[in-house]
């Protein structure tokens, strides 16, 4: 498909067939179980903090910049830690998510501006729309050009104005949510709007599209995962619709990707909320005098707590804070760790869940 071949919004054909109508009702029952659950988690940072975290790991690795769990939780914690530039990378995709999230909840829409700031977040730059010609998209073995993306900033930005007023009215397509969402990230990708950071932006629009139509009032499903588990899938199905005009097989990929990592979400907070409750019982029974939801939101806001943390959370002193987080070591709650100048304390069981999708075990031995 050449660049001048890429419509605009929205597509002539029929959508909704019978099959997609079918995977959509799925993807929307797991939706809906997943924005109970995530409900009943008293703070809302326990979600968005260690999920972003990896969704801007997991994203970043389809684009093949790949840093390591522990090494981008650590570069959450103080800015003097010297980085890698991958995880560096990594930690603008989370800044540049939250930011978008707090964008979508306040507004419910999502403006051409939005876009750009956003990108520039995730690159740290102000490029913009690209302007120069010779975008070319290529086989990473073969270096065969597989598609051209539209060419010249005026058709570019044509086509992103077109795709804004796509995304915030609705009166130009009824299709379902999860199918529009499916379209623009499709197109999104097609128009390839930026220099760089185009497969994150539109991977942070998806998310960003289900706060908005209050799918979720989160931004906690990510489908960089599946991607990554299905990539050679998801290339061949984006150029498929460019090249055929076909968007059926498309359409059902993207919706069972929704189902599946809905699945996969609900049973990762469920398991989060299994190592609060257990946290819970052990400080109850061992430190009583310790124990607040305070507490216990600040040990799962983030894998690792320090004592400036805790003396802010909880409004106690420097003295106290370490005197708190040195008891719950004792009873292996946390595990001390010495990172440059300062003591973390990192809880194992919830970077266990995380890392095995929700799956906690007891008495984790930290490695």
């Amino acid at each position: 498909m050449m660049a001048s071949d890429l419509l605009l919004l929205p597509p002539t054909t029929e959508l909704e067939t019978k099959a997609v109508l079918k995977q959509a009702a799925l993807a929307h029952r797991y939706l809906a179980e997943l924005k109970g659950i995530a409900s009943t988690i008293p703070n809302e940072h326990i979600l968005i903090n260690t999920l972003t975290l990896q969704e801007a790991r997991d994203s970043s690795a389809i684009e093949n910049i790949i840093t390591t769990q522990d090494e981008l939780f650590k570069a959450e914690l103080q800015e003097s830690l010297a980085l890698s530039a991958a995880t560096k990378e990594v930690q603008n995709y989370a800044h540049a998510l939250r930011k978008g999230f707090q964008i979508a909840r306040q507004n419910k829409l999502l403006t051409f501006n939005h876009i750009l700031s956003i990108q520039q977040e995730l690159e740290q730059n102000n490029a913009g729309l690209r302007k120069l010609p010779g975008t070319a998209l290529k086989n990473a073995q073969t270096g065969e050009t597989v598609y051209t993306p539209p060419q010249g900033y005026d058709k570019v930005y044509a086509l992103m104005q077109n795709l804004v007023e796509y995304i915030n009215d609705d009166d130009m397509s009824n299709v379902d949510p999860l199918v529009k969402m499916a379209v623009i990230h499709h197109q999104f990708e097609s128009i390839h709007p930026f220099y760089d950071g185009n497969g994150r932006t539109g991977r942070i629009i998806n998310i960003l599209y289900l706060v908005i139509k209050d799918l979720l009032n989160l931004p906690i499903l990510y489908l960089s995962r599946y991607i990554i588990e299905e990539k050679q899938e998801y290339y061949r199905l984006l150029q498929k619709v460019r090249d055929t005009g076909s968007w059926e097989e498309w359409l059902l990929y993207v919706l069972k990707g929704v189902e599946i990592t809905a699945l996969q979400t609900i049973e990762l907070v469920k398991g989060i909320k299994q190592v609060m409750q257990e946290h819970k019982q052990l400080i109850r029974a061992e430190l009583p005098k310790l124990y607040s939801q305070d507490l216990i939101n600040n040990l799962f806001r983030h894998p690792y707590t320090k004592i400036e943390f805790l003396e802010k959370d909880l409004m106690i002193t420097r003295k106290t804070a370490a005197k708190y987080l040195e008891q719950l070591v004792e009873i292996g709650i946390l595990h001390k760790e010495r990172i440059g100048k300062s003591n973390f304390y990192l809880n194992p069981s919830l970077v266990h869940v995380i890392m095995h999708n929700g799956n906690p075990q007891e008495n984790l031995n930290p490695s």
